[in-house]
């Protein structure tokens, strides 16, 4: 999405949103009110989390930054997908019930790699892909992490990694998701961080934009920040103009590490 000027995006989500109905302004007040409205459950089988699958191929892997961002956007795509809201006649969509149930309890995402056949399976479980500069990732329906499809829960979790890359410059306009590069996270700690973040970015954003965001495909850039640059990008989430993801601390960081800051475009 081209910035143009705040005036055109926000006439452009206007736009959208009248296209799509009230149902995607109440989809966006989802995102906008927030998480974490009631406490983990005692057995830690009926934690909710969504899973988020990687292509990550032996051969001709894609490069760490658009996986990251086919990642982010495959997550908000399904946030943001009538799936999770309800039809025309108020009829709850498929996916509602888990959707809610998940974005009302802590949010949490495990991200797995598959290839070949692992991957062609995952499509046939509930969720949105997205294919992206050569990148492929599927968000998944939330649900019970110890009732989590076979096709699913089969895949590993950890043990592969991407190098990182070094991208162009995020175009004009894209919303940047800036990962703080000296937490050393692994492909897939980020993939859930990233996902995360574009779902407190697009919270974050009034409505207007948000549709704005849902009409380019929710297209980000995915970049790493040096400590200088994280220094500004803090100063911005004091400010007010960005927003950070602060991990819980259950893998990889240490509780409360702010892990991405997302910018709008």
């Amino acid at each position: 999405m081209a910035r143009h000027g705040a005036d055109v995006v926000t006439r452009h989500g206007a736009d959208f949103v009248a296209r799509h109905g009230a149902d995607f302004v109440a989809r966006h007040g989802v995102l906008a009110r927030g998480y974490g409205h009631r406490p983990d459950p005692e057995d830690p089988g009926a934690v909710l989390a969504m899973p988020i699958v990687l292509h990550i191929p032996k051969q001709d892997p894609p490069s760490r930054s658009a996986l990251l961002e086919a990642a982010a956007m495959a997550t908000i795509a399904l946030c943001l997908d009538p799936r999770v809201g309800t039809g025309p006649a108020g009829e709850p969509g498929p996916w509602r019930e888990p959707y809610l149930a998940w974005t009302d309890a802590r949010i949490r995402k495990v991200s797995r790699r598959a290839r070949g056949a692992q991957w062609r399976a995952a499509q046939e479980v509930d969720g949105i892909t997205v294919e992206h500069r050569g990148a492929h990732a599927r968000a998944l329906v939330p649900g019970p992490v110890g009732a989590l499809d076979p096709r699913i829960s089969r895949l590993q979790i950890g043990g592969t990694d991407l190098p990182h890359d070094t991208p162009d410059d995020p175009p004009a306009g894209v919303p940047v998701l800036w990962i703080d590069a000296a937490l050393g996270m692994t492909v897939g700690k980020a993939a859930a961080q990233v996902g995360h973040a574009a779902m407190l970015l697009a919270g974050a954003l009034d409505v207007e934009r948000a549709g704005a965001w849902a009409d380019s495909g929710f297209v980000c850039a995915v970049r790493d920040a040096d400590p200088a640059r994280w220094r500004y990008l803090t100063e911005r989430v004091d400010a007010g103009t960005a927003v950070a993801v602060r991990d819980a601390g259950f893998t990889e960081v240490a509780p409360g590490s702010v892990t991405v800051v997302a910018v709008p475009g």
